[in-house]
């Protein structure tokens, strides 16, 4: 079974960056789906970007032009670039797998997704 383990978060201020790792504990095939979710106290879990074993990607609009996801394939491994951080991006950070996954993009909702790691923690605060 998949199983992810996200590392990377950190407390930073705004503005500043980090790099989210997320790895794969298994071998999803040659068609998966993954994605990245963040949770802040009291809200429900949101969408933040996804991406295809073919490589296309899905942004929600809060990380647009911020957020970067990408993925090394042959090392099980996803990333998360966050840039220009906002006190308001604070919260835990989760990776998620769906496998197999036939679709042409990723669509950014927990239901989708299968398997999930137990989170990262980011705090931006000045």
């Amino acid at each position: 079974q998949v199983q992810p383990v996200e590392s990377g978060g950190g407390s930073v201020q705004p503005g500043e960056s980090l790099r989210l790792s997320c790895q794969v504990s298994a071998y999803m095939g040659g068609s998966y789906c993954m994605g990245w979710f963040r949770q802040a106290p009291g809200k429900k879990r949101e969408g933040v970007a996804g991406i295809t074993r073919s490589g296309s990607t899905t942004y929600a609009d809060s990380g647009k032009g911020r957020f970067t996801i990408s993925q090394d394939s042959a090392k099980g491994t996803l990333y998360l670039e966050l840039s220009s951080l906002k006190p308001e991006d604070t919260g835990m950070y989760y990776c998620a797998a769906k496998a197999p996954c036939w679709r042409g993009s990723v669509v950014l909702t927990p239901e989708e997704f299968d398997s999930w790691g137990k989170g990262t923690q980011v705090t931006v605060t000045s």
